[in-house]
């Protein structure tokens, strides 16, 4: 041994003359590995080696080190084979970024042959109960993905197998198995990394950690933007806080999550999860837990997950228990109009409209309850009083709320010139209100804006449609889209599935689309943007 160590730590010196400042650090870990007993000793070691030599890019000088290494001992083979492969992928990819395409093609193939080659040695020679094989499993995969070549399919299979072999051992290093995750997640291969990443979750639920941990775990993925998998995390954390904490201090905890995953323009987030939240809360507490904020962030919420008739009671019982809220008259418009076109309720949301109407302080909402008010007597013919509601408008909105002024002036102008409504607007209210139109709910399209809260007006607001149309073979269907409502400054065409728009002043802007296929209406749908002052 003591002659093998002389002789190896003279080869040393050779390769790594380069190194200056690390020599001393080469030769502790290249001392490190020839003393070594088990194999345990060994992952750290070889991963602070390989850092010397990668972050100077010298792959071709570790390759010639670790094949010295692997002469001299057996209990390295499996490490060493795993890095000559792991060096090479890494040198291609550097040689690929520098552009150095001298060395890519007069050496690559032979790169290449020597990454299958390594790494499949690792694989017959280590079984799935250990990391290394996963590694080269993943090693293998990364290399035929990016190639794009026949064989990444089979490799993803085979990585695939192999972690979820590893994950069933006694042994298990649960961070490995978030690892494969996290680099399957980084090629957007979605349905493998939640495969994975679920497997990482039960096992980390099965190790009974501690809460706080529990939660900061879950925390992560929400940041990382994993919400399946945080809110999994979550659902444990929050049965067992349920248990261990005081009401005092639990009703906190869960409001942070509930607002955590609140509907937010730019932030992750999930409403439906956040609902279930609201519910625990309520289920702990009743809704005494709910300050008037909270009441608006449910029904706000809700409302952007489009769970309508629900989010209009979250805000009836906003405006029931704080009835001089801040956030009345929109929490009275919004469900008038979700009572009115959700809910084919025109008497219902008629009312919620004529108590905004007969406001004193005049709002952006007052101004556009009185326009549906207007819009829905003249839908039903009564022209007279559309015509008074019109004029009221126009009276009470003097020079300012233009985009809705516009509007009415529209309307007025069908009635006095015996000209029929709109027609995207004549067949949504149509849709909306006749109960022959029933069947349609709504689920057929997703009518989506960005953001949903504007902070500042004229700022650029996103619509976009996404109607779901059954198979139809190898034809594209031709579709025709209605829009309607406060449009802002653009005017789509029925060809424009999607556009951009700003308005000029604030308040809650309801956008109404109805779309067409050569076989009848698709569906309709709705959505509420705000613009604040």
């Amino acid at each position: 041994m003591r002659r093998f160590l002389i002789l190896f730590l003279s080869f040393m010196f050779y390769v790594s003359g380069v190194f200056a400042k690390e020599d001393n650090k080469l030769l502790t870990l290249s001392k490190q590995l020839i003393e070594a007993q088990t194999a345990q000793e060994l992952p750290l070691i070889f991963k602070e080696l390989s850092q010397l030599y990668y972050q100077d890019n010298k792959y071709s000088d570790f390759v010639e080190f670790l094949i010295s290494l692997k002469r001299k001992k057996k209990l390295l083979e499996p490490f060493v084979n795993y890095y000559i492969a792991k060096t090479r992928y890494r040198q291609l990819r550097y040689l690929e970024e520098t552009q150095n395409w001298n060395e890519y093609f007069s050496q690559g193939n032979l790169y290449r042959e020597e990454i299958l080659k390594y790494a499949k040695d690792v694989i017959s020679s280590t079984s799935p109960n250990e990391p290394l094989n996963i590694y080269a499993r993943l090693l293998l995969w990364q290399f035929h993905k990016d190639q794009e070549d026949t064989f990444r399919d089979e490799a993803q299979e085979n990585l695939m197998v192999g972690i979820s072999a590893y994950a069933q051992g006694k042994s298990v290093d649960i961070l490995l198995i978030k690892e494969i995750a996290d680099v399957l997640q980084s090629y957007k291969e979605i349905t493998p990394a939640k495969q994975v990443y679920r497997l990482y979750v039960d096992k980390l639920l099965s190790a009974e950690i501690e809460a706080t941990e529990l939660e900061r775990i879950a925390s992560q993925f929400y940041q990382e933007g994993n919400l399946e998998l945080s809110s999994t995390l979550y659902d444990t954390y929050i049965q067992r806080i349920k248990t261990s904490l005081s009401k005092e201090k639990l009703i906190p905890a869960l409001i942070e999550i509930a607002k955590k995953f609140s509907y937010q323009d730019d932030a992750n987030n999930d409403p439906e999860y956040a609902e279930k939240v609201f519910k625990e809360i309520e289920a702990v507490c009743g809704k005494e837990a709910f300050t008037e904020e909270l009441f608006y962030l449910r029904a706000f919420n809700l409302e952007k997950a489009k769970d309508y008739i629900p989010a209009r009671d979250a805000y009836l019982e906003l405006l029931k228990r704080y009835p001089e809220s801040i956030h009345h008259d929109e929490a009275v418009f919004k469900s008038a109009i979700i009572s009115t076109y959700v809910a084919h309720d025109i008497n219902t949301g008629s009312n919620y409209f004529e108590k905004l109407a007969q406001r004193e302080i005049v709002t952006p909402w007052v101004i556009s309850s009185i326009y549906q008010l207007g819009l829905l007597k003249h839908w039903q013919q009564d022209l007279d009083k559309a015509k008074e509601y019109y004029h009221k408008l126009l009276e009470l909105a003097k020079d300012d709320f233009i985009e809705t002024v516009t509007l009415a002036k529209e309307r007025l102008k069908e009635i006095l010139e015996g000209k029929p409504m709109e027609y995207a607007l004549k067949i949504f209210l149509d849709v909306s209100l006749k109960e022959e139109y029933a069947m349609l709910n709504m689920s057929k399209l997703d009518l989506v804006a960005h953001p949903y809260r504007v902070l500042k007006k004229e700022e650029i607001v996103g619509i976009s449609s996404h109607p779901y149309v059954g198979e139809t073979g190898c034809l594209q269907v031709e579709l025709g889209y209605l829009w309607s409502g406060h449009l802002g400054t653009t005017k789509p065409n029925t060809q424009q599935e999607r556009f951009n728009t700003t308005y000029l002043h604030h308040g809650t802007k309801e956008v109404n689309l109805l779309v067409l296929s050569p076989g009848g209406i698709i569906d309709y749908d709705l959505i509420m943007v705000d613009v604040k002052q």
